[in-house]
C-alpha cells in the first residue's frame, strides 16, 4: 500500500491512513514521507503496518547511528534528527496538557541527553544450546538479543556485557532465565543479579570473583519473577551515588534519574518553579521523594517534609539527610493508599511531587481542591500528566505557569515534563 504518513504516533511509528480511512501504523517511517507499507493485524483503531520502502524521505531523516537500530526494542527514532525529536517530544507534552484542559500552552523543549550517557541499563539474560545471550529486549518481544554496541547507556556498564556473558556461562544458578540491574553510582556499577536457580557457595564464589575482577563493589541477587528483596551475593566495598552534594548509599536496584543531564534539567526546572518569594522559613512537601534527587536541592530553599512509600528508599534518604544535616524531615508512607489530605498541606509554600508512571490521581484531585498555592507536577508518562491535571483544569484559579519538556531518553518515545501550576490570575 501507497500512503503518505502525516504524524509521528506516541510510540515513534509514522501515522497514515488506509482505504477505509483507519489510522496505519508504520515504524521507521516520518511525517511527510510517501511509503510502501504492508498492513498486518489490528493496533487500537488501527492497523499495524511493516514499512517497505521510503519513496519519497523527509528532509528530518538521518543515518541511524547504531546497527541495532530496527532490531532493538530500546530506541524508536534514531532515523530522526535532533531538533525534530525535541518538537516532536515538547509536542507530545503540550498535547498532554491540552488534553488535561490547559490550551496553548507554551512547552519549552530541552535539550536531549547526550549519547552513551545513561547510567542504569536493565539487561534480559537467556541460556540457549549455543551460549549467553544478554541484551535489551528485541522490538516487539520478550526475548533479548545479543547485543554488541548500544549508542545510549554508559561505555562503563557497556563494558560488562562479555565478562558476563563469559561468567554465566559457568553459573549453575542460571538455568535458563535472567536479568541483570546495573546502576552506575559514583563508586563503580552496582550489580542486581536475578537468576531462576538458587545460589550455591559455588555461585557465590564465582560472583566474588567477578566482582573483584570487574571493579564491582556490591553484586547483590534474587530468585527471577519473584519480589523476593534481593541479598547480598558479594560485598567488596561502600556503595554511594552524590545527589546535589549528598552522599547516598542506595539499595540495590534503586530508582535513579536515567542521566546526569537529565536529573540537573529536572532539578533546574523544579527549583525555577519555586515561588519567587517565600516566607523567611518556608514548608515545602515533597511527594514520592525517592533517594532524595529533588530533596537535598529543595532543602536549600527550604524546610523539606518528604514522603516516600518505598522502605529502602525512606531509609537512604533520611540517613543521607541525618549524616548531612540537611533541612529535610523523611517519612515513610504509602502515598497511594494514604495520599496527603488538605489539612496537611496547610502552611506549604510549594508542594512538589514526581510520583511513578502511572501518576497520582487521587493525590493529584486533593491537591486541586486544597489551599496550597503551588504545585511542581514531575512526570514521565504524558497519558498519566493529562489525566491528573484535568482536575486542575477543573478547579477554580489554577494556571500553568511554565512546563518543559525533559528528553533524558535518547532516541525513545519517552519523555518527561515539568509543570508548574498556581493559583491566581
Amino acid at each position: 500500500m501507497r500512503v503518505t504518513i502525516e504524524a509521528l504516533g506516541a510510540a515513534g511509528d509514522g501515522i497514515a491512513r488506509d482505504e477505509a480511512g483507519r489510522p496505519l501504523f508504520v515504524p521507521f517511517a516520518l511525517p511527510g514521507e510517501v511509503v510502501e507499507a504492508d498492513p498486518g493485524p489490528a493496533r487500537g483503531d488501527g492497523r499495524a503496518a511493516a514499512l517497505i520502502a521510503v519513496e519519497s524521505p523527509s528532509p528530518d531523516r538521518i543515518a541511524p547511528p547504531c546497527p541495532h537500530f530496527g532490531t532493538c526494542g530500546g530506541c524508536a527514532v534514531q532515523h530522526l534528527a535532533d531538533a525534530s525529536v525535541a518538537a516532536w517530544k515538547a509536542a507530545r507534552v503540550a498535547e498532554a496538557l491540552s488534553r488535561a484542559g490547559f490550551r496553548d500552552v507554551p512547552v519549552e523543549a530541552a535539550k536531549p541527553s547526550p549519547p552513551n550517557s545513561r547510567r542504569r541499563a536493565d539487561f534480559a539474560i537467556r541460556r540457549r544450546p549455543g551460549g549467553i545471550t544478554i541484551g535489551f529486549h528485541a522490538r516487539g518481544s520478550a526475548e533479548p538479543f545479543d547485543m554488541e554496541v548500544c549508542f545510549v547507556v554508559q561505555p562503563r556498564i557497556l563494558a560488562l556485557v562479555e565478562p558476563l556473558r563469559a561468567m554465566l556461562a559457568s553459573l549453575p544458578a542460571l538455568h535458563r532465565a535472567g536479568s541483570a540491574m546495573v546502576n552506575l553510582l559514583d563508586t563503580g556499577p552496582d550489580l542486581w543479579l536475578r537468576t531462576d536457580g538458587p545460589l550455591s557457595p559455588r555461585d557465590r564464589s564465582l560472583l566474588a570473583a567477578f566482582a573483584e575482577a570487574q571493579g564491582i563493589p556490591r553484586i547483590a541477587w534474587s530468585r527471577e519473577g519473584t519480589r523476593e528483596t534481593p541479598e547480598m551475593a558479594a560485598q567488596l566495598g561502600p556503595v554511594a551515588v552524590t545527589l546535589s552534594g549528598v552522599p547516598v548509599v542506595p539499595a540495590p536496584g534503586a530508582f535513579l534519574q536515567a542521566t546526569p543531564q537529565g536529573e540537573a534539567a529536572i532539578v533546574a526546572a523544579v527549583l525555577e518553579g519555586l515561588p519567587r518569594r517565600m516566607p523567611g522559613k518556608p514548608r515545602i512537601i515533597e511527594l514520592h521523594a525517592g533517594l532524595g534527587t529533588l530533596t537535598f536541592p529543595l532543602a536549600v530553599r527550604g524546610r523539606v517534609e518528604a514522603y516516600e512509600g518505598a522502605p529502602d528508599a525512606a531509609a537512604a534518604l533520611a540517613s543521607a539527610a541525618g549524616r548531612a544535616g540537611a533541612r529535610v524531615k523523611a517519612t515513610r508512607r504509602d502515598l497511594v493508599r494514604q495520599p496527603l489530605l488538605p489539612p496537611e498541606l496547610n502552611g506549604a509554600a510549594a508542594l512538589v511531587l514526581d510520583p511513578p508512571f502511572a501518576g497520582a490521581a487521587e493525590q493529584a484531585a486533593i491537591l486541586a481542591r486544597s489551599t496550597i498555592p503551588r504545585v511542581i507536577y514531575v512526570s514521565c508518562n504524558p497519558a498519566a500528566l493529562a489525566r491528573d491535571l484535568g482536575v486542575f483544569a477543573r478547579a477554580p484559579g489554577w494556571r500553568i505557569e511554565r512546563a518543559v519538556a525533559v528528553d533524558q531518553f535518547l532516541w525513545s518515545s519517552q519523555v518527561e515534563a515539568v509543570v508548574t501550576l498556581s493559583r491566581g490570575s
